[in-house]
């Protein structure tokens, strides 16, 4: 049982990887695909910060939980974003696009938690994989089925 656990999904989106970033770079973006809303329609989100970019972000307050997420890194090929839950942890989750030739691109959403020295948050990192992938599906299907214009 290690301090970090990370666990990554991939998937297609046709669409071109400025608008992939620039959506999930953005508060409005990322919360038009959000996961957590999906399973969650009634997730509290309320924008902090500057409305796309590093420093952007939200606290969120759901049936899974309460805590922030801010826009950390803005690259030409990711988004990293830091998420903080209190005492059920901290996290980095990024989201990252390679161009496929022929159009669209491969998207990586991953998610690195930090399970410090809390042993029943290492215990956690066992089961992450099972737990939290669902949540990077339902997020890379949302990004997908985003319109793109």
């Amino acid at each position: 049982m290690g301090k970090y656990t990370t666990i990554s999904r991939h998937g297609h989106v046709a669409a071109e990887a400025e608008q992939i970033l620039e959506t999930v770079s953005s508060t409005e973006g990322f919360t038009s695909i959000n996961p957590h809303r999906t399973a969650d329609p009634k997730l509290a989100i309320t924008p902090s910060g500057p409305a796309s970019g590093v420093g952007s972000g939200f606290a969120f307050r759901g049936k899974d939980g309460k805590g922030t997420q801010t826009v950390a890194e803005v690259t030409s090929s990711r988004v990293v974003y830091d998420i903080d839950m209190g005492s059920m942890g901290r996290s980095r989750q990024r989201i990252s696009v390679t161009p496929v030739r022929g159009g669209g691109c491969d998207v990586e959403w991953s998610m690195t938690l930090d399970s410090g020295r809390n042993p029943m948050l290492r215990v956690f990192g066992l089961f992450a994989n099972k737990v939290l992938g669902p949540t990077l599906e339902t997020g890379l299907r949302n990004l997908a089925e985003a319109t793109w214009r």
